[in-house]
């Protein structure tokens, strides 16, 4: 690569050219006894090895005090009960004692100090789970459904995501050497620059890159949200037979504030594929968008931008090209909702599996619920498998039917109820974590979504709409981690303090909402959305939800831009 070359690239892509076995100097920093940081270089690449160096923003005036959040790449959300029970364990050990489920199946240690940081990465190692590639310009946890009973295909799709997972997973022996050898990679700097990843390439991907499974009609991966999506087709005469996938291309979340070159987008159709060339198509898509994303402006390099301004028909010549074989066309198929199961719910097999509202997403004990302790003594004494589900709920799934009573009772002596766990609107409900910790945070979310949520249902009860579900989605900043710009409602931080509030996703997650104020204080938050509740509840159809109702009459009134 030329000198010219080089420099339209962003800084980014330079370091990864510089080294790309993504080591970087993490191995000699970790054994050094005298920082309590990694340098700047070293902060992009320990993305990578799934690690953000962080700092509790709520103590700078004192200095900064950096942090680390873990994330482990778990495809489908599935976690063995003794690895759940090591996860709470290190979350003791090294953590701050909760355990964050994130928004695409996976765990996250948030608080951890550089001196914990090896002995939790290695812990995760000793029982099987890899935090590689759960961040970084790479493919990211994959997620699938885990729900036991919404479709007999919910094995299969679990399984083909564990494949999609593994063979999307880049190759450098950084990570192996760094954390469970506890050693830098031993190579020199002409060494570091020659490795190319077999997938990859030298400089991995433009920026990163998302995979998600679902099984239709429910959509509780929010799949036409991923970079590449793929729909379950279920034989019509045979629902436990799998005819295929429907392949989904281009789907993204994020945006920056006041640039409009960079959006939200839902996915576009590119055709279908027999399961036997799943990873063909996946491996084509990715490396399409390895050779094609913008390497000069990150906030350009999403692959939603490459379909946005390529178009359909030449990403899938492209896909095609590099299979060495046509995709047939996508059969038709229709989503109805998104979202989770609540309660005890009966298995195909017979077993039972018990739906527990997580809120925020955060397994911790408080005065009131001591969740973490009930699912260690859950899982300690009856081994349930526990599933992460993408809404940041979890399941207790496989649970003879002799053990539910055992269970509904350990969970009562903490504070968790099994029925009426919360308010609908609450339960459907999602935020990303934001501050303190998150650097790119402009104003309150996981903390700020419980007040809300309040306010939300009092003014539903003055309403005498209650019972109604709305999903509601709150994030820090317009990066969009939780999935706002799907919701019926959503809130997205602007500005300490402010947000801007967006209207009229559907509940089957198919339809990208629209603002419909910008930079609302928080506490005028409830003021402005009074009168689109009251007209809502005065002018909707029979039993039409807010976000279709929104899409029906408002948008018709205030046309977008």
């Amino acid at each position: 690569m030329s000198t010219a070359e080089k420099h339209l690239l962003s800084k980014n892509e330079l370091l990864k050219i510089n080294d790309p076995t993504l080591g970087g100097t993490i191995g000699e920093t970790l054994l050094n006894p005298d920082t309590d940081r990694f340098s700047e270089d070293d902060e992009q690449f320990l993305k990578f090895h799934g690690v953000y160096q962080q700092d509790d923003r709520d103590k700078r005036k004192t200095g900064k005090q950096y942090i680390f959040l873990i994330r482990a790449r778990i495809p489908g959300g599935i976690v063995p009960p003794a690895q759940y029970l090591a996860f709470d364990k290190l979350s003791q050990l090294h953590g701050n004692d909760t355990l964050r489920i994130t928004s695409r199946q996976s765990f996250q240690w948030h608080g951890v100090v550089k001196k914990g940081l090896g002995p939790l990465m290695k812990g995760l190692n000793e029982v099987l789970c890899t935090t590689l590639a759960a961040c970084g310009d790479v493919n990211r946890n994959v997620m699938a459904p885990p729900t036991p009973a919404t479709s007999p295909l919910v094995e299969r799709v679990l399984e083909d995501a564990r494949r999609v997972s593994e063979a999307l997973l880049p190759q450098t022996r950084a990570y192996h050497e760094i954390w469970i050898n506890g050693a830098p990679l031993q190579l020199n700097t002409e060494e570091k620059q020659a490795f190319v990843d077999p997938l990859y390439g030298k400089q991995y991907l433009p920026r990163k890159f998302k995979v998600a499974f679902a099984i239709p009609p429910l959509n509780d991966t929010d799949v036409f949200t991923n970079c590449l999506g793929f729909v379950a087709v279920a034989d019509p005469t045979n629902p436990a037979r799998l005819l295929g996938y429907n392949v989904l291309v281009g789907g993204g979340q994020g945006m920056s504030h006041g640039n409009a070159e960079t959006y939200p987008r839902v996915a576009d159709t590119l055709g279908f594929v027999a399961p036997e060339h799943l990873l063909d198509v996946a491996k084509a898509v990715l490396t399409t968008f390895r050779d094609f994303g913008d390497r000069a402006n990150r906030k350009h390099a999403r692959l939603k931008y490459v379909l946005a301004e390529r178009g359909v028909a030449w990403f899938r010549r492209e896909v095609e090209h590099r299979m060495g074989f046509a995709l047939s066309s996508a059969i038709v198929v229709s989503f109805q909702r998104q979202g989770d199961l609540f309660g005890w719910h009966r298995q195909s097999d017979g077993r039972w599996f018990l739906g527990l509202y997580v809120e925020t997403g955060r397994i911790r004990d408080t005065a009131q619920r001591q969740l973490k302790t009930a699912l260690r003594r859950i899982v300690s004494t009856h081994e349930p498998e526990i599933r992460l589900t993408p809404s940041q709920n979890l399941l207790l799934a496989n649970v003879p039917a002799e053990r539910k009573d055992a269970i509904t009772a350990l969970l009562s002596e903490h504070g968790i109820p099994v029925e009426n766990q919360a308010a609908a609107v609450r339960r459907a409900s999602m935020a990303c974590v934001s501050l303190p910790t998150c650097g790119l945070a402009l104003a309150e979310s996981e903390r700020a979504l419980p007040g809300i949520l309040d306010r939300l249902e009092a003014l539903l009860a003055e309403l005498n709409l209650v019972d109604e579900e709305i999903v509601v989605r709150i994030t820090g900043c317009p990066n969009g981690c939780a999935r706002p710009y799907m919701a019926e409602l959503a809130f997205v931080g602007r500005a300490p303090g402010k947000y801007n509030v967006l209207l009229g996703g559907n509940v089957a997650s198919t339809r990208l909402n629209r603002e419909y104020r910008a930079s609302v204080k928080t506490e005028d938050l409830i003021n402005e959305l009074r009168p689109v509740f009251t007209r809502w509840k005065n002018e909707r159809l029979p039993g039409e939800r807010l976000g279709d109702w929104v899409a029906r009459v408002l948008w018709k009134e205030t046309p977008a831009a």
